[in-house]
């Protein structure tokens, strides 16, 4: 349980408190009465769950692997990795889903780890070309497949809630590394993959 020394990247935990007071006495309510006593705390507990991805690195989730995979050398995806984010320009939430692919060259990752990777950078402050480009980066250092493709679909609250308030709206990135850029029979392969995951 956190307590008011907790401090983090110089922070302790009474001063971040404090910052959520400044803030609602800015948009005009009193910190002080009954419903919003608490609500600091909870702030900042909330804070400590949703950017949780700067306490891990990415990268170390993806360095046990396995080559006793019986020959194994065609694509593999996982589809529909849902995430939740924050946009580091209004820090208004970004919600969607992600999708992963890689060749593989002669060893595989656990699958729980391609969605762990996509988790921990989503649990920054972001933007979503950043995001997506990130996480095809880090399996291609780490794995070193003969490629990597990443495709995240999401709406932005930014969007929705200020601003222009278009709702239905959602946006699509990709980030193709190896193969995945250079054969296109490779990629419309991992596109079909895609496709089929919303059929049915």
């Amino acid at each position: 349980m956190a307590n008011s020394h907790d401090e983090r990247n110089g922070i302790d935990r009474t001063q971040a408190e404090e910052a959520v007071r400044t803030l609602l006495r800015w948009a005009g309510d009193d910190p002080k009465r009954e419903g919003l006593l608490d609500t600091p705390k909870r702030v900042v507990d909330a804070y400590g769950d949703w950017f949780s991805g700067y306490e891990d690195d990415p990268r170390e989730y993806l360095e046990r692997t396995f080559e006793e995979v019986a020959g194994y050398d065609e694509m593999i995806v996982l589809r529909d990795i849902s995430f939740e984010s924050h946009c580091e320009h209004h820090m208004a939430p970004i919600i969607g889903r992600a999708h992963v692919g890689y060749l593989p060259d002669g060893k595989v990752v656990g699958i729980s780890k391609l969605a762990r990777v996509v988790e921990t950078y989503a649990r920054r402050f972001q933007v979503q070309e950043k995001m997506t480009a990130q996480i095809a980066q880090s399996i291609q250092d780490v794995l070193h497949p003969l490629g990597v493709g990443v495709v995240v679909e999401a709406t932005h609250e930014c969007m929705t809630t200020r601003g222009i308030h278009k709702r239905g709206v959602s946006m699509v990135t990709s980030k193709m590394l190896g193969t995945f850029r250079e054969d296109a029979r490779t990629r419309s392969e991992f596109l079909r993959f895609l496709r089929g995951g919303q059929e049915g």
